[in-house]
C-alpha cells in the first residue's frame, strides 16, 4: 500500500513539473475558443505577434536574467494591449524599432551571455522577422504558411533552449513552445 502511495506521490509531482505545458494549452484553448477570425484577419495577427517571439529571446539576452522571462512576457503583453488601444503606430512597427534598437545596444555594449549567443539571438531575430515580415507582405493564402513555419521554427528554437537551459527560463521555453507549434497547427489545420 505504501509503495501505492509513493508511485502515485511520484507521479503528481511530474506533473506539477508540466505546468508550464498545462498553461500552454490552456492557453492554445483560448485562442481557439476565441475564434481564430478569417484568414486575413489570423495571418495578419499571428504574423504581427511572430515578431514579438524573438524580440522577448533578444530582450531577456540583453537584460541577462531568465528569471525575467515571464515578468518580460507579461509587460510585452501589457505593451501589446496599450499599442493596441492608442491605435497610432502599428504593432509591428514598434517592435522592429524596439529589436534594431536592442540589435545596436548588444553590438556596442555586448551583453552579459556573451556575443555568441547575442549572435545567436541576433540572427533569431532577423530570421523569425525576416519570415514574418514576408508572411505579412504576400497573398494570406500563402502568408498563412509562411506565418505557419515560422511558429514552428520558433518552437523548435524554444525546444533547444530549453535542452541548452540558456537565454530564458526553462519554464518559459517549455510554455512557449508547446503554444508555438499549437498556433502552427491551427494556422494550417484551423483556417
Amino acid at each position: 500500500m505504501q509503495e501505492q502511495e509513493i508511485a502515485h506521490h511520484g507521479r503528481g509531482r511530474a506533473l506539477l513539473r508540466r505546468w508550464p505545458t498545462a498553461v500552454a494549452l490552456a492557453a492554445a484553448a483560448l485562442i481557439v475558443g476565441g475564434g481564430l477570425g478569417d484568414l486575413d484577419e489570423a495571418v495578419s495577427g499571428f504574423g504581427e505577434l511572430m515578431l514579438l517571439l524573438p524580440l522577448e529571446y533578444l530582450i531577456l539576452d540583453r537584460i541577462g536574467r531568465r528569471g525575467a522571462s515571464w515578468p518580460v512576457v507579461g509587460s510585452l503583453v501589457v505593451a501589446i494591449v496599450a499599442i493596441d488601444i492608442l491605435d497610432v503606430v502599428p504593432l509591428s512597427a514598434v517592435i522592429v524599432a524596439a529589436a534594431l534598437v536592442l540589435l545596436v545596444w548588444g553590438v556596442v555594449a555586448g551583453t552579459p551571455d556573451g556575443r555568441a549567443i547575442f549572435g545567436a539571438q541576433a540572427a533569431g531575430m532577423l530570421g523569425f522577422g525576416a519570415i514574418a515580415l514576408v508572411g505579412l507582405a504576400v497573398d494570406p493564402d500563402l502568408g498563412r504558411y509562411l506565418v505557419a513555419a515560422g511558429w514552428l521554427l520558433h518552437g523548435v528554437w524554444d525546444v533547444v533552449h530549453l535542452k541548452l537551459d540558456k537565454v530564458v527560463s526553462r519554464s518559459y521555453a517549455e510554455a512557449c513552445g508547446v503554444v508555438d507549434m499549437a498556433v502552427a497547427a491551427m494556422l494550417v489545420f484551423l483556417l
